[in-house]
């Protein structure tokens, strides 16, 4: 069981936007682009690059998907701050 992961996450207010987003990405729109133009979080500026962190770190539903979720693949998530695109890159 992974007990690190590395992560790109895009945080928006609302899920329409998230959705349009991922929508976005699958057309083939470059993930650090749109974090950077759309994220209300600060890593946006890193192109929405959270670098490597620990399992429990982040609230429980990002760690979910964090630890759980296909790899290189954008998920959608509700959290107490807004919608997440995440983009999980690798787990060790």
């Amino acid at each position: 069981m992974a007990n690190t992961a590395h992560a790109l996450h895009i945080l928006v207010k609302h899920k329409e936007q998230a959705e349009d987003i991922i929508k976005q990405l699958k057309k083939g729109a470059k993930f650090q682009t749109l974090a950077k133009k759309y994220s209300t979080c600060p890593s946006g500026k890193k192109g929405g690059d959270l670098g490597e962190f620990r399992r429990g770190q982040m609230v429980p539903q990002f760690d979910k998907v964090a630890f759980g979720g296909e790899i290189l693949e954008p998920h959608l998530v509700k959290t107490r701050f807004g919608w997440h695109v995440i983009k999980v890159l690798y787990r060790t």
